[in-house]
């Protein structure tokens, strides 16, 4: 009886539907922690933050794009500074939705994301709250919001005389070495982005901007801490016809009126014009990026956008944003690139790939900007080696033969390259001899003076220290064209030109290149031939690398 009772308990226990109801809604509910403690939903992506929590990824994005961080329902305040995958947190909600049946979690919506975010800023310290933690000038900023200063746009075309320096020949080590010439840099062009100009200032999303980076205080400028704050309202507001507002009028102050490009080069500002760059709607993302280059205008505003983080938002902007954006940011990356400060970090923000890309973009202005941007980056080594890497030489060569309108720019990053080991070596490797001689050579007429200096530069650069350039040369019939330069070219082509001539004949020949060594076999030889070559001539001595030794 006693057995029976119990395995009838047993067997209703397991058949009843009522019984089991409850346990399964029990355990169809995810778990607290596989929630995002912003969103409220299952985690797709989630890591955790320095200070601990874990968000999903996008969220953390938005709040570092916000510049905040909101104070969560528990009342604390997370760090997001540093990041790291919590890769096996995101392997237990996968495997708990598999066993339910449920669908992987996708991730969130990021206009759902932003709008959850900023209501979390709304509502989280009042004013009363951080009235200690913020100054004086600060507080009175907040209550003079309301009050709205009258704005004069008149126009004014701005012209950066001050750059000039840039090209001097003591404003950067690297910049005063192009081509191992310390004394005679290669000729450049304008080093204003062709987008700032004074005929495009008419409309409010054709000109560029830029802005700078120490800001004035108020007995240096009354009303800076007014307008500043005035705007700052605007480009944080969830009205998106305040955040267009707001742009614009920044855009056009900083245009028009060049003492507010220090007074409005604040980090709130520049936050807040961040994230705006990432916005889909045109108007807005246009004037946002070129808000950025009018601030970057000033040399003093250069570094301090970089550290703001503004680099990362500009790339993508140049990869896919709207055509009037990608000539903005494109001029922007170029007027960040002509400070000496910024030019390794960015190449290391991954700024090289989409600058080169650009290069064959339908716009001219695109184009010129990328061109230049590229120029002064190449300045720095490291970022060479990336260019080199990312097979930027072929394509620099195809634009010189094919683009007349880039045949100039492209020279110039040519005549950077072959200023390392490594850019020379591929420029040898994809007939570069060849291309620019002939360049010289059908470029009589056609060519400007400035351009084929730089071919004359670019040769003279690959000549030094390498033992394949006098093979390369003679199959191109160089001594002839150089000859030519020698005699018609300016001071300084002829110089250069004067001197390969004479390096090319320092083993005899009539030919002015020399009988003693079979070129051929020198240039079609194996490693162990070039080897016993390089031997030979240096008396071994070290030599930079297998292409190359030094003379």
């Amino acid at each position: 009886m006693g057995s029976g009772k119990n395995r009838w308990k047993i067997f209703r226990r397991s058949s009843s539907p009522t019984s089991s109801s409850p346990n399964n809604e029990t355990k169809q509910q995810p778990q607290k922690e596989f929630l995002c403690p912003i969103s409220g939903t299952l985690m797709s992506d989630p890591v955790i933050v320095s200070s601990g929590q874990t968000f999903e990824r996008l969220c953390v994005q938005v709040c570092k794009d916000l510049d905040s961080n909101p104070t969560l329902q528990d009342g604390s305040k997370p760090d997001f500074s540093t990041i790291i995958p919590n890769l096996a947190l995101k392997s237990t909600i996968l495997t708990w939705c598999s066993t339910h049946g449920i669908p992987n979690p996708s991730p969130p919506d990021y206009l759902t994301v932003e709008k959850i975010v900023r209501a979390l800023i709304a509502s989280s310290p009042s004013l009363e709250e951080t009235s200690s933690k913020i100054g004086v000038s600060e507080r009175e900023l907040l209550e003079r919001i309301p009050e709205k200063p009258q704005v004069i746009f008149s126009h004014a075309a701005t012209e950066l005389g001050h750059r000039v320096n840039h090209f001097s020949s003591g404003s950067s080590s690297e910049e005063s070495v192009i081509a191992n010439i310390p004394q005679t840099p290669v000729h450049l062009f304008t080093t204003r982005p062709s987008c700032y100009s004074s005929s495009a200032s008419s409309s409010s999303s054709s000109s560029l901007e830029i802005v700078n980076d120490e800001t004035l205080t108020s007995a240096q400028n009354p009303n800076s801490n007014s307008e500043e704050g005035e705007i700052w309202v605007k480009l944080k507001s969830l009205d998106l016809f305040m955040q267009e507002e707001g742009v614009i009028e920044l855009r056009k102050i900083t245009r028009n009126r060049e003492e507010t490009r220090v007074s409005l080069c604040t980090p709130r500002i520049l936050s807040a014009v961040r994230s705006l760059i990432l916005s889909r709607y045109v108007k807005v993302q246009s004037n946002a990026v070129a808000a950025v280059v009018n601030l970057s205008l000033e040399k003093s505003n250069k570094v301090k956008i970089v550290r703001s983080g503004m680099v990362p938002p500009l790339i993508d902007a140049l990869k896919g944003g709207f055509p009037e954006t990608q000539d903005h940011a494109s001029g922007a990356l170029f007027s960040l690139a002509l400070e000496d400060d910024n030019k390794t970090a960015i190449g290391v923000l991954g700024a090289l790939p989409p600058l080169l890309h650009a290069l064959r973009s339908e716009s001219e202005r695109t184009r010129h900007d990328s061109a230049l941007a590229l120029y002064h980056l190449t300045l720095v080594h490291s970022n060479r080696v990336k260019l080199v890497k990312l097979n930027a030489v072929p394509s620099l060569l195809t634009l010189t033969k094919s683009n007349a309108d880039m045949a100039g720019r492209s020279i110039l990053m040519l005549c950077n390259l072959a200023a390392c080991p490594e850019g020379k070596s591929a420029i040898l490797d994809c007939k570069g001899v060849e291309c620019l001689v002939t360049m010289l050579r059908n470029g009589v007429t056609t060519l400007s003076e400035s351009t084929k200096e730089n071919c004359v530069v670019a040769l003279y650069s690959l000549s030094i220290g390498s033992l394949r350039f006098k093979g390369l040369a003679k199959e191109a019939g160089a001594a002839e064209v150089l000859r030519a330069v020698e005699a018609a070219g300016s001071e300084r082509a002829r110089e250069k030109a004067k001197r390969m001539l004479q390096m090319m004949r320092e083993r005899g020949g009539e030919d002015g290149y020399g009988e003693e060594v079979d070129w051929e076999e020198v240039l079609n030889s194996d490693g162990l031939s070039r080897a016993r070559y390089r031997l030979g001539v240096g008396g071994g001595k070290n030599v930079n690398g297998p292409n190359s030794t030094d003379f």
